[in-house]
Order: C-alpha cells, then structure tokens, then sequence
C-alpha cells in the first residue's frame, strides 16, 4: 500500500523537478492524484518539453475554438482542424510562458508562406485572452503582430516577470505598452542589431520595473554613444537589486563601478581592447559567479583579487594570442578563490602557468570540477606534466573533468593518457568529457579509456558537442 504524502508536500517536491522532463513525465502514470498536480507545472512552460514543432502544434491546434478551426479550415489545411479532437483537459490554460519565436518556428516549418498569417492570427488570439496571465514572454524581431492593441493585453502581461525582446523597429510600440503595465519585471534579456532602432522605449520599460534582478543584453557596435548612455544610465538606477548581469559593450566597463551587489557577471568581449582595463577598478565583493572571454589577464587577475574570496564559479575562455603569461592570473585565483568549486581554463603552452595549476589545486579544497581549454596555437602541450599535477596535486573532491581541443594537434597522446588514469588509481572514478576529437581520431581513446573503465578508475566518458552540456555539467538534462 502506498503511503499518502500531502499535496502541498508533493507539488513542492515535484516543482523541484520542474528541469527534468523525463522523471516528470514517468511520475504521471503513478495515479490520479500526481496526474493533477504534476499536469500544471509541466504545462506551465511547454515550450521547454515539446521540442519538437509540430507535436505542439497539433496541441495547440486542438484547443481552438470551433470558430477558428472553421477560419482555419477556409485555408485548405483541414488536416490540422479535422484530425485532433479537443483535449478532456485544458493543458494550455496552465501556460505562463509565451513564446512568440517558437511559435513563428512552427509557422516557418509547416505551413507555406501564404498561409500562416491566418494561423498565426489564430494562435495569438487564443493565447491573448481574459483567462490568460502570463510570467514570461519572449517577442522575436519583426513582430508585426499589435498585441498592444488588444483589450486583453494588460491582463495578460500586467505580471511578467521575465522578458526576452530583440529589438527592432517592428516592436517599440510594444514596449512601450509592456513600460506603461509592467512593474514586476525581474529577470530582462534583450539584444540589438538594428542600429537605426531607437533606445528610449527600452529605456522607459527599464525605469519603470521595480525589483530589477538580472540584465543580460548584447548591442550592436553601429549604435551611437547615446544609445549607450541612456541604456547605462536606466540601469545605474537598479544598482541595489541587480545581482546578475551579462554584457558584450566594451564601454559597459565602467557600469561594473556601480554594480557592488552583483551576485554573478558574464562577459562576452567581441573584441581585446583596452576598455576592459577599467575592470581593475571594480570591486565586487559578493560575487560568486564569473565568467568571461576575450579579457587580458592582467584585467581580470585584479578582478578576482577584489571580489574577496566569494567566487565559486569560474569560466575563462578565448585568450588574446600574445596573452602568454598567465602566471599571476592562475596565482591570483589560487590565493584568492578558497571556496572555488568549478574552474574552467584556457592554457597556453608555457610550463610556468601549468606549474602555477599545482597551487590552485592545493588551495582550492572544495574543487569538483575542472574544465581545461588548450589554445588552438598550442600544438605539443606538455600533457604528461599537467597530468602529473593533476594527479599528485588535485583535492580529493575533484573527479570531474572535461578537455577541451580546437585542433586536433591539440590532442593528447594516448600514452599520457593511460599514465594519468594509471597515477589516478585508488581515488574517486573521475567523469570525462572531451570535446572535438574528430571520428577518425575517437575509436583509440574510446578503446583506452574503456579498458580503465572496467578497472573503476573511470566511470563515464562522452565525447560531447559542448552546446549539449552546461557548462559545469557532466550530466546531460534531457527532454524527450
């Protein structure tokens, strides 16, 4: 007899498994009682779960209305009215995400060219109506859709608290119906290509939120400086609650002056300029997570120095080619990062940094995972020393490792590797992932590293396609 456990006990449960679609989908065949409770949290956000188009399509589909089905059916697409039946249960009245891109995607990848405004039209209207209140809303570029203009609009976005926005001319006037409603907005990600688009709209819908949390946006380089400045300027008023941002705009430096409270920064330089030098003057005490590319070591050794000793997370990648001397970088992390939990690297090949490694790995205790990028320059990178490190040096928590080549002289020797897992015995079965050993090269590592599986001294390899993993990841989420 199964013990009965409270409701309310269950939904938190089940909401903790809100990211793993599969454990969900398996729990809903237990009884009725999970069936109900599990049914809402999974179809709040259905674009996460049904990836494949035309499977959400033809749900959708079957919610319609029976007027427009008929408005449908006058496009000659009866297959789409005549075959689905209307659901017993309304899944879609559990929806608080809204995706307009993936919608388009369903449209670009059915329907012919000719035919999709008038399904469109369809789905909109049944998505933007009275019954509908919606957290989060993603709106693509060139949305020609004036959702603004429907009565339902403020009912429906009035609670967001998350939004995506590319910005174009297509869609300002939208934003500014999003400023003139929304207030709770916390979590706001938006980009810009468009260099004729204006920033005023943007701006206003910044000001107007009140618990502004994380930013995430990346600008087009053909923008004016008052682009720039407005947009600064909006957010410098949301420096006490933003904890989580993500820029690419080399004069965004200077914002990271008024950003104390950041909890997690990301930075995606297009380019090694010297505007980044101004991060030496940044102090982040309460930072925690930190990723960057194309950032001199120099800039960010004193970065790190100054967010004193909260980090837990971080990830460099993309080094300049005349960036040779990571030295005090690698220190810095070393003497600075005591509660570092996840590293990820990029080496040049100089025996200086790898010897540097050895002092991280002693003062680091609580690493778990370690993720090392060979520079696509580094053709003979002295593996047998760093392995030699890593095994003599690493902190028992350690075992999870990824390897990442841009070429395949990058690659390590087969002979390196099976004395790193033969020095690795007695410790903990490490989790390996490479990423870009090319088939033609895989089958001999493949075959090594199974030899050491059955040993216990591996006990998982994967040759990855990194987009497939998070980045500290070394269990795929999947959703099928």
């Amino acid at each position: 007899m199964m013990l009965e456990v409270n409701e309310d006990i269950l939904y938190l449960i089940f909401e903790e498994l809100k990211d793993d679609g599969n454990t969900l989908f398996s729990c809903l065949l237990v009884n009725k009682n999970w069936f109900y409770i599990i049914i809402p949290i999974l179809w709040k956000n259905p674009w996460k779960y049904l990836k494949k188009n035309l499977v959400l399509l033809k749900v959708i589909i079957s919610h319609l209305s029976e007027e427009s089905r008929n408005n449908i059916e006058k496009q000659n697409i009866l297959v789409l009215t005549t075959s689905y039946q209307k659901p017993l249960f309304k899944y879609l009245s559990f929806c608080k995400h809204l995706s307009f891109e993936t919608i388009f995607n369903m449209m670009n990848s059915t329907f012919a060219y000719g035919t999709r405004h008038i399904i469109v039209n369809e789905i909109i209207n049944f998505f933007i109506n009275e019954n509908m209140k919606f957290t989060h809303l993603s709106i693509p570029e060139l949305l020609c859709y004036k959702i603004h203009f429907t009565p339902e609009f403020k009912n429906c976005f009035s609670e967001l608290e998350f939004l995506q926005c590319d910005l174009d001319t297509s869609n300002q006037n939208i934003l500014e119906g999003l400023a003139n409603i929304c207030k709770s907005i916390k979590n706001l990600k938006f980009k810009s290509f468009d260099s004729d688009v204006e920033i005023n709209r943007m701006v206003k819908l910044i000001e107007s939120q009140k618990e502004l949390n994380n930013i995430c946006y990346s600008i087009h380089r053909g923008h004016n400086e008052s682009f720039y400045k407005s947009l600064e300027e909006s957010l410098i008023k949301h420096m006490n609650t933003i904890q989580y941002l993500k820029i690419d705009k080399e004069s965004s430096a200077k914002l990271l002056l008024h950003f104390v409270n950041l909890i997690s920064l990301e930075i995606l330089a297009s380019s090694y300029t010297a505007y980044w030098k101004q991060l030496e003057d940044v102090y982040l005490p309460h930072l925690k997570f930190l990723k960057v590319k194309k950032i001199l070591s120099k800039c960010l050794a004193k970065l790190i120095e100054n967010t004193k000793g909260n980090l837990i997370e971080i990830s460099i990648y993309k080094l300049s080619f005349d960036d040779l001397d990571q030295q005090e970088l690698i220190q810095v992390i070393a003497q600075n990062c005591p509660n570092l939990k996840y590293l990820t690297l990029m080496f040049r090949n100089n025996d200086i940094n790898i010897d540097k490694l050895e002092e991280l790995l002693i003062n680091c205790q609580y690493l778990s995972g370690l993720n090392i990028v060979i520079h696509k320059n580094e053709s003979g990178f002295n593996w047998n020393k760093l392995f030699k490190i890593l095994t003599k040096s690493s902190p028992i928590g350690l075992f999870k490792f990824k390897f990442y080549f841009d070429y395949n002289d990058t690659f390590f020797q087969l002979e390196s590797l099976g004395l790193f897992f033969d020095e690795w015995k007695g410790r903990h079965p490490m989790l390996l992932q490479t990423d870009y050993i090319y088939n033609m090269y895989l089958k001999q590592y493949v075959d090594l590293i199974e030899i050491y599986k059955a040993k216990g001294i591996v006990k998982k390899y994967e040759n990855i396609d990194r987009d497939a993993y998070e980045e500290f990841e070394w269990i795929e989420k999947k959703f099928d």
